[in-house]
């Protein structure tokens, strides 16, 4: 590698590369991308350790077998898991560089989390209908906390999906968009990850305490 200098008038130095080679268009997005993904698994990782030693705290209020609806959570949990599978098949037909059905299958998938956070701001509802609010108890803040943040993930991911729809729809599927739809595919996945350790983790373990 060969660094020349540069002296203008007025100030100092200024060192830069004379033989750097090209760098392709988003040669580095993947890496970046995993390297964020990454900051995310720290970030769930310390909302799980901080449920793990606050989520036995009820201060005399509701436990998990007073407040978890099962039933309601394996449909949660199902609507997440359907949106993943219609996500792979969004990206099998960008492969296959057919707009019309990449389209239609993330618009189901945007669908199926749609249904999620619905369900899953349902059962919110109904927790603090019930008086189990996040100050209630260190039980209920660190699940909130837990839960929330995932759930903000998903909204995240959702608007993240819409945006992609119309770069689509717009520019087809160029090399830039099925990048992006790659990272967003990442992400989804990440999210679906998550939630079986939050389903397990927080809402069948806590069954059982």
């Amino acid at each position: 590698m060969t660094v020349a200098t540069v002296s203008t008038q007025s100030s100092e130095p200024i060192f830069h590369v004379i033989d750097e080679h090209a760098h392709p268009e988003g040669a580095s997005t993947m890496l970046g991308f995993w390297i964020y993904l990454m900051s995310d698994c720290l970030i769930f990782a310390m909302l799980f350790a901080t449920y793990g030693v606050l989520g036995g705290n009820y201060a005399a209020g509701p436990a998990p077998k007073d407040l978890f609806d099962l039933k309601l959570v394996a449909l949660n949990t199902t609507m997440l898991l359907l949106s993943s599978i219609t996500y792979g098949f969004a990206m099998l037909t960008m492969e296959k560089s057919r707009i019309g059905a990449t389209q239609a299958w993330l618009a189901i998938t945007g669908l199926f989390g749609l249904a999620f956070l619905g369900i899953e701001l349902t059962e919110f509802a109904h927790m603090i209908h019930e008086g189990a609010t996040p100050q209630r108890s260190a039980f209920l803040s660190s699940f909130f906390t837990l839960v929330g943040t995932h759930g903000l993930h998903v909204t995240f991911g959702l608007v993240w999906l819409v945006t992609l729809m119309v770069q689509t729809a717009r520019f087809g599927l160029t090399e830039a968009n099925r990048r992006r739809l790659m990272c967003l595919s990442m992400f989804w996945h990440f999210l679906d990850v998550v939630w079986i350790g939050v389903f397990t983790f927080v809402y069948l373990l806590g069954m059982l305490r």
